[in-house]
């Protein structure tokens, strides 16, 4: 079994069947924690008595994993044995937790756990361990958890609509499903979302105050940039989740750019962009597409890159150098008018 492929892993968090151990690791903490939920439900369901919560330093007793995979609850039925925070000092007990006894599966979270780590050296080629990366998702795949995530819930969603919360929500699952389980209380069972309601639920993120800053920073409004960023900053944004938004902001911009290059009306040029851009940005959008040539969106690329790296290798906080970053591209476009 070991690494699974995307397409196995929801049949997989529904029937962990034979599996003895499961690491779960990546980027994204909220889609690890919620995949261990759903490996909680499908093994213990409700029952209390079958899930077993191992504390970070665990590690300490090599055996305990299957001890505890190997008992058998007082209700009977499947064990199953939860780390929130597995570092490498639990490779031991997870190798022990492969050969050991019983029916139980453990389940290690491993949000730090890179390519060379004992646990995922040891578990990859285990034929009794599952070992499932987590990443954040984006364009095309983030749309299809949001209306996964919706119709869970009981509501549907225009897809306008699911391609705005998409494109404003964030990567973060943990974040996301909270943001749509308030949207889905906001139209009610049964309910359909349109772009208004969204917008009418969700305007308030960080995710939509930093879409603020980076249309009015690209179209040379220095003053709704600033203080639609210090507003993104104070509701939770941080630097490289900044830097990032604005790379793809220029991306989007350096597509429709092209178009334009190649004799496409700005307009048009901005209906074929995908996912589409907010109705009530598209002025702003136009009037960035008329200040920027596709040679300077490449150079803005390039900087904004350089502004990622530097927020992880200065001394700098990162939060300066990401907004002096949107604040030059607000500049260099103010100077293009």
């Amino acid at each position: 079994m070991a690494k699974l492929d995307a397409r196995r892993v929801e049949a997989f968090l529904s029937d962990p069947r034979d599996c003895r151990v499961v690491l779960l690791h990546g980027d994204d903490p909220g889609l690890i924690r919620e995949r261990a939920e759903r490996l909680v439900r499908a093994v213990a369901g409700g029952d209390a008595m079958r899930l077993v919560e191992v504390p970070r330093d665990g590690w300490r007793d090599p055996g305990l994993l299957a001890a505890e995979a190997a008992s058998v609850p007082l209700t009977g039925g499947r064990p199953l044995v939860r780390v929130r925070d597995a570092g490498d000092g639990f490779a031991p007990a997870a190798k022990a937790a492969l050969a050991g006894p019983g029916p139980g599966v453990v389940v290690l979270e491993a949000p730090e756990a890179q390519a060379r780590s004992k646990l995922r050296t040891l578990l990859e080629p285990a034929p009794a361990a599952a070992v499932i990366a987590c990443y954040r998702e984006r364009g095309a795949d983030l749309a299809r958890s949001v209306g996964a995530i919706l119709g869970e819930l009981g509501v549907s969603a225009e897809p306008a609509a699911m391609d705005w919360l998409a494109q404003r929500l964030g990567e973060d699952r943990m974040l996301l499903r909270r943001e749509l389980e308030k949207l889905a209380l906001y139209v009610g069972e049964g309910g359909k979302v349109g772009v208004e309601d969204a917008v009418a639920c969700v305007a308030e993120g960080s995710a939509l105050g930093l879409e603020e800053a980076l249309t009015a920073a690209m179209s040379g409004d220095l003053a709704t940039a600033d203080r639609a960023l210090e507003t993104a900053f104070a509701e939770g944004a941080n630097a490289v989740q900044v830097v990032r938004a604005a790379l793809r902001h220029v991306q989007r911009l350096h597509l429709a750019s092209l178009a334009v290059a190649g004799g496409a009306a700005p307009g048009a040029a901005l209906d074929g962009l995908r996912p589409p851009v907010f109705f009530r940005h598209k002025p702003a959008f136009e009037r960035a597409l008329r200040q920027w040539r596709p040679e300077a969106l490449e150079a803005a690329g390039t900087a904004l890159l350089d502004a990622e790296r530097r927020t992880k290798t200065t001394g700098l906080p990162g939060a300066t150098v990401a907004r002096e970053a949107v604040m030059r591209l607000a500049r260099q476009a103010a100077s293009r008018r």
